[in-house]
Parts: structure tokens; sequence; C-alpha cells
């Protein structure tokens, strides 16, 4: 990886570089690559997102290894970068490098999840998070939240679906980046279902709909500090802190 134009090399650096490594659980594929890193880095991690759910989900995730997670200062006033990457790895990678340029000395983290259904070709992937707004489907009301359209779209396709190719996966990729340059990679995936209808309250996004066979259950109805011991984003981000440095 090409070094920022503003990084100069010293005598007193010494680049790690780490082979990928892949490691199995059950229902669980995860992947965590270390790029290399050239300074001391703080223990706070400073996320490039201001949703709620992401938020509490890291810190949870987090707490165990002392590691403080705060929002990106200042986030909602910087313009976003174009998400226009063809993959979770390449759109997490966007968002650290830019937000981590305009936040000298700062450790950001950025992630890019989502949903892929075996069924839907693999959709709505990236694009997750805009699912039902690619789709032009619009709000039955002012009330109906960006995630209940994206829920109401998805049951109306997977109804389209053999209940045999309704396999879907939960994938997360995470980058950790300082001053322009990444210093960490990692990425999760955890196996499910799609239901036809929704089932729990907790959690956000497609979790009423993603079924767990091996735990009866919703990923909206497993308590959250349960859930981290094998969420996708869980599992990156412990992936993603066992590769910095202490």
């Amino acid at each position: 990886m090409k070094r920022s134009s503003g990084d100069s090399k010293t005598g007193n650096e010494q680049p790690l570089i780490f082979p990928p490594q892949r490691r199995k659980g059950e229902g669980l594929i995860l992947f965590a690559r270390q790029s290399h890193y050239t300074k001391a880095m703080s223990l706070t991690l400073f996320v490039a997102s201001t949703n709620a759910g992401k938020l509490r989900d890291f810190r949870t995730a987090a707490e165990s290894d002392g590691i403080a997670i705060e929002p990106l200062p200042g986030l909602k006033s910087i313009e976003a970068p174009e998400e226009n990457g063809v993959s979770f790895a390449e759109n997490a990678a966007i968002k650290a490098l830019y937000y981590s340029r305009l936040a000298p000395g700062k450790l950001v983290l950025a992630d890019d999840s989502g949903l892929e259904v075996d069924g839907l070709e693999g959709e709505p992937g990236v694009r997750s998070a805009r699912f039902a707004s690619d789709a032009g489907l619009e709000a039955l009301s002012e009330s109906e939240s960006s995630d209940e359209r994206n829920n109401r779209l998805l049951i109306e396709r997977i109804k389209r679906v053999p209940r045999e190719k309704r396999q879907a996966r939960y994938r997360c990729v995470l980058v950790a980046a300082l001053d322009g340059e990444v210093v960490a990679e990692a990425s999760g995936a955890v196996e499910g279902e799609i239901l036809e209808q929704l089932k729990g309250t907790g959690g956000f996004g497609y979790d009423p709909l993603f079924w767990l066979p091996e735990f009866g259950a919703t990923m909206a109805e497993i308590p959250l500090e349960q859930k981290h011991g094998f969420s996708h984003r869980g599992r990156a981000l412990r992936a993603l802190l066992g590769l910095l440095p202490r």
C-alpha cells in the first residue's frame, strides 16, 4: 500500500506485515488481515458512523478489551464520501481512509456490512441500507423508518423464493485507519435464514427476519451481550482489536 504524501518514514519505524489468517466457527467464517502500522496509536477507536445501533454494538464488543469506542467528533458536519465500491471491503476502506485524513492523529474505524440472501443472488449486499430506496419503495407513513421499509421489501421478495434457497448471511468488514493509511482490516460472517414474518424487537436492520436455527430465534430475539459472542459485527471487531498494537 502506498504511503500518504505527508508521511515520512524514519529509521525508528518498523512496518509490520502479517499474512492472512482464516478461522472457522459454527456458522461463521472469519478473516482477519493487518497491513502495517508505523506509530503508536491510541486505545480509543473513533467510529465513522452516527448509527446508534452500530455504536452500541461496537461498545459492547470492545468492553472486555478495555478499548473505548467513540463517535468521530463533528461527523455530522462532514460531507460523506461516495461509497462506490463493489464490495464491503472497498466501501469500508473508502470511509476509513477518507475520515482519517480529516481527523489527524485519531484511529478511525469504519465498517461496511449487510445482508446477502442466496435466493436473491446475494442481494441486498452492499446496498443493504438502501435496499428499499433503490427499488423506489415509498414509505407507508411518515413514521415508517428505512429499516421498516427495507424489511417490508425483503419479505415481499423472499416470499417468491423457495424455502430451500432462503439461506443468508450477515457480513461485516471493518477497517481501521490512521492519518490516511490503513492500519488493520477484519471481517466476519454469520449464517442464517430469512423468515417471512418479523420476530423480535431487539437489534436493528434486518435482525427481526434473520433466523438462527442453532438458537431457535432471530437475531432480534437474542440478548445483546449474547449476540456479540457470535455476531458478524462482534467477531469482526474482536478480530480487529487483536491486530492493533497495545
